[in-house]
């Protein structure tokens, strides 16, 4: 998989969290993930097809930065993971694709987004509906990790 499918992730990634939620994430290093379990307590996933490539998009919080994020977007920390908490990581989901699609669109990657789906609960797994490798990036912060996975079939 090539580098300029990932870093317009990353990039949205730390620019949706800074912007929305004023969280700042330290990227780790990234690595090919080989199964489907989901490295955190909550993820939105989302897939995408354009005509040079399909591919899908993951993001997957621990619960503790889940409900930061959500505190300090709305003001109020939830006591656990809810359906408003489910519904803000669709929607970082949403913004961190939007951003990434704008950022390959630039490059000639033109790609539609389909809804993002959210799963939550320790050990929930993540399916991406492509043949390409897994790419995984973990993420720290003083609030909790945060790991995406990116993955694309180049057409």
């Amino acid at each position: 998989m090539k580098v300029e499918f990932i870093n317009p992730f990353l990039a949205s990634l730390i620019n949706v969290l800074s912007t929305m939620a004023q969280t700042e994430l330290t990227p780790g290093k990234p690595k090919v993930k080989k199964d489907e379990v989901a490295r955190g307590d909550v993820s939105g996933l989302i897939g995408m097809v354009g005509p040079q490539t399909k591919g899908s998009f993951s993001i997957s919080f621990d619960e503790s930065l889940a409900l930061t994020i959500m505190e300090r977007m709305l003001g109020e920390r939830p006591e656990g993971i809810n359906e408003e908490v489910t519904d803000m990581v669709g929607e970082i989901t949403n913004m961190v694709t939007g951003g990434a699609k704008n950022l390959l669109g630039e490059k000639g990657y033109d790609f539609e987004m389909a809804t993002p789906i959210v799963v939550s609960g320790t050990g929930h797994t993540i399916t991406h509906k492509c043949e390409g490798a897994k790419l995984m990036m973990p993420f720290t912060s003083d609030d909790g990790n945060a790991h995406i996975e990116v993955s694309f079939d180049t057409l």
